[in-house]
């Protein structure tokens, strides 16, 4: 074909696929994402403003008999303990069962720690219900992050990922604001009612998720490429099934899946038999470590012994410092959701761990200050870092690294390569809850020179060693490091569109597609 008739079957696809009044199917996949795969998030996030809330109610401080320092480290570091322990047979749910089945196992898991939590009667029952909390949660962020990343329009696949690190704030503002509440409340309800409402994230999951399709790569990698077919034919053409966009997709993923089969190694330890794997996998684990050791864990549990380093000691104002961060949180990462997937992934990653460095280092010399003299214009400088770090933190680590994953990883590897770096997500949180209130209570604003150090760490990390993997497909990012794979697989892939002669799809298989060789730009995002 010309190029000028490549040129104007693409504006038609475009302009099918993007106008408002032609895609309801579409914008009704996206609503019931939101409950089911986008809002996924909402747990953690309503766990770890709860959990900071708590610590400023009286009734659950005088039950518990004030927690400090190493109990409150347990209390808060068994959430993250119980998905350690779930992490290494999350990939065989996902893959085997498919992306809902494992949103809804790990959905009842967390409405039975909810429930225990709710009910606990001493320190034990609370520390086995967060525990329990734990198993279930990576079940659903490994698939519902994954399912987002498959189902969804190629050309939107970057904004959902990071509006599924959003919801996590919109889970924090609802705990902040019940624990304003209840803080006052006199009998034990004032800490079982958030307790209680942490059960709603997965019951709307549940509710929601048989509304869902199954991601079509799964159906494809199960030999059910008729179901994946009609998926993305009422998905992302409008029920069009003439549609070359369509055509094109289902052949790329296909002719994929296949060189993947017969490239892949996929036990765990095979993840490190090859070069291209080895980067694969040292970028996501250390992704999972800086997302919990770039400071933000001591805002999301700790903020009220932060706040008492400050000389602020007042329950009321912890509550509502506590609720004014998170909807500051929940606004800046929205905007931020919205508008950094049109920039290059490694550009914001660097903007981000150089603004992070630089806030910690100032909200570090503020609390000195503090300490030394207790001047009450470093704890408002204080308290402004704080509120500065979010947005640093949120335009890449919040608003990327879910995106930056699925297609860091390719299809037949890519539940391991989210449960990897799940694991050393959990592992750093676990050292993060248990160790924070033992560092700050004994060392004070000194403990965060550490956080400092790792700052810097991640300004070189992110320089030399992340990828860049915007602009490109799915399929095409299979292949990241693996050049002769990549070239195979356009080769496939325009062999098999340039070999069809008729229009028919037939028994899942399309037997008919355009000459016209597969282009990048179908796929961008």
């Amino acid at each position: 074909m010309s190029d000028s008739h490549e040129k104007t079957e693409d504006v038609k696809v475009d302009d099918a696929l993007l106008a408002p009044d032609l895609v309801p199917n579409l914008r009704i996949l996206y609503l019931v994402l939101f409950p089911t795969c986008i809002g996924v998030e909402m747990t953690s996030g309503f766990d770890s403003s709860m959990m900071n809330g708590l610590q400023a109610v009286n009734s659950w401080d005088s039950f518990y008999h004030s927690p400090r320092s190493t109990l409150l480290g347990v209390m808060s570091a068994m959430y993250s303990a119980g998905a350690i322990v779930a992490l290494p047979f999350v990939p065989l749910v996902t893959d085997g069962l498919g992306r809902r089945w494992a949103i809804i196992f790990g959905s009842f898991l967390m409405i039975i720690g909810a429930v225990l939590q709710t009910a606990s009667q001493n320190f034990a029952m609370f520390v086995i219900a967060r525990f329990i909390l734990g198993l279930g949660i990576p079940f659903a962020i490994v698939a519902a992050s994954s399912l987002l990343g498959e189902l969804g329009h190629p050309k939107e696949r970057a904004i959902l990922g990071s509006l599924f690190n959003s919801c996590y704030f919109i889970g924090s503002i609802v705990a902040a604001g019940v624990t304003l509440g209840t803080f006052s409340m006199a009998s034990n309800w004032g800490w079982r009612i958030p307790s209680l409402l942490q059960i709603i994230p997965s019951c709307l999951q549940i509710t929601f998720i048989f509304f869902l399709p199954e991601s079509p790569r799964w159906l494809i990698s199960k030999g059910r490429g008729a179901e994946a077919l009609d998926v993305l034919v009422k998905y992302h053409a409008e029920g069009d099934a003439d549609s070359e966009f369509v055509k094109a997709e289902y052949i790329q993923i296909e002719k994929t899946l296949e060189l993947e089969k017969e490239t892949a190694r996929v036990g765990w330890m095979d993840l490190l038999k090859t070069a291209g794997m080895r980067r694969r996998v040292l970028v996501g684990a250390f992704l999972g470590l800086a997302t919990q050791w770039s400071g933000n864990g001591l805002t999301s549990y700790f903020l009220a012994r932060i706040l008492d380093n400050v000389g602020i000691h007042d329950n009321r104002t912890k509550n509502l410092i506590n609720l004014a961060t998170t909807c500051w949180g929940f606004f800046n990462a929205t905007i931020l959701a919205l508008t950094v997937s049109r920039f290059k992934r490694r550009t914001m990653y660097l903007a981000c761990t150089i603004s992070l460095l630089l806030v910690f280092t100032g909200w570090t010399v503020a609390s000195a200050r503090y300490a030394m003299d207790e001047d009450k214009p470093a704890s408002r400088a204080v308290i402004a870092f704080i509120f500065l770090y979010s947005p640093c933190y949120n335009m890449a680590y919040n608003a990327l690294t879910y995106t930056f994953l699925v297609e860091l990883f390719p299809f037949h590897v890519r539940a391991k390569g989210i449960a990897i770096f799940q694991w050393f997500s959990r592992m750093a949180g676990f050292f993060n809850q248990f160790v924070n209130p033992i560092g700050i209570a004994n060392a004070g604003w000194k403990y965060y020179i550490s956080y400092c150090v790792f700052l810097a760490f991640e300004v070189l990390f992110v320089f030399f060693l992340f990828p860049e993997t915007s602009g490109r497909s799915l399929e095409e990012l299979a292949f990241l490091y693996e050049g002769n794979e990549l070239k195979e697989q356009k080769k496939r892939v325009e062999n098999e569109i340039r070999h069809h002669d008729n229009d028919d799809v037939s028994n899942g298989k399309l037997s008919d597609v355009p000459d016209t060789p597969v282009r990048d730009s179908t796929y961008v995002d």
